[in-house]
C-alpha cells in the first residue's frame, strides 16, 4: 500500500509537470494549480515514507526538502521580479525542488539549465528563420518566429526533475523493494 501510495504520488507529480510543459509550450503560461498539485503530491508520498518500519527510504528529512523548495523559490522570485522567468516557472521550479531536496537539487538545476539552454538557443535560431508555417497563435514557436525572446522554461524544469528523480532513485527497484519489505533475502 505504501508502495503503491509513494509511486501513485510519483507518477501524480511528473503528469502535472508533463501538463505544465505542454501548457508553457502552447501558450507560455503555467497555471498556479500545476505548481499546486505537484505539492500537494509530495505530502503524502513523503508521510508514506516516514511511516514505513525503515524510516525514509527514499526521501531525506523534511527540513532537507522544504529548505530547498524555500531557496529555490527565493532565488527564482528574484529572477522573476528582474524578468528573467514568468511567475509560473518560479512556482513549478520551487515545486520540483520540494520533491528532489538539497541532495538533488544539483542535478535538478544543471540538466534544467541544460535543456534551458537549448530551449533558449532555438528561440534565438527560429526569431531569425522562420521554420514553421503558421504556427498556432500565441505558442512558444508562434512568439519566438515573431521575434520575441520567451523560454517555455517549465519544459526544462520538467525534464531536470525528471532526471533528478531517477538519480535520486525514485524509480529503482532496489528502493521500490525496501518499501516492500521484500529483500534477496527473503526469497
Amino acid at each position: 500500500m505504501i508502495l503503491f501510495l509513494i509511486v501513485f504520488c510519483l507518477l501524480v507529480a511528473i503528469g502535472f509537470g508533463l501538463a505544465s510543459a505542454i501548457s508553457d509550450f502552447k501558450s507560455m503560461t503555467i497555471p498556479n494549480l500545476y505548481a499546486l498539485c505537484v505539492v500537494l503530491a509530495f505530502v503524502p508520498a513523503y508521510l508514506a515514507d516516514a511511516m514505513t518500519g525503515n524510516g525514509l527510504e527514499f526521501f531525506a528529512s523534511w527540513k532537507n526538502h522544504v529548505a530547498a523548495a524555500v531557496a529555490m523559490f527565493a532565488l527564482t522570485f528574484l529572477m522573476f521580479i528582474a524578468k528573467v522567468i514568468g511567475a509560473g516557472d518560479s512556482k513549478l521550479c520551487a515545486a520540483f525542488a520540494l520533491w528532489v531536496g538539497l541532495t538533488g537539487l544539483a542535478p535538478y538545476l544543471f540538466y534544467m539549465a541544460v535543456l534551458g539552454a537549448v530551449l533558449g538557443a532555438a528561440t534565438k535560431i527560429m526569431g531569425r528563420k522562420a521554420f514553421f508555417v503558421s504556427p498556432k497563435e500565441g505558442s512558444w514557436i508562434a512568439r519566438s518566429q515573431a521575434g520575441e525572446a520567451g523560454v517555455p522554461y517549465g519544459i526544462a524544469i520538467c525534464f531536470g526533475a525528471v532526471i533528478a528523480f531517477y538519480l535520486l532513485g525514485y524509480f529503482s527497484p532496489e528502493k521500490l523493494a525496501l518499501l516492500t519489505g521484500y529483500t534477496e533475502n527473503n526469497s
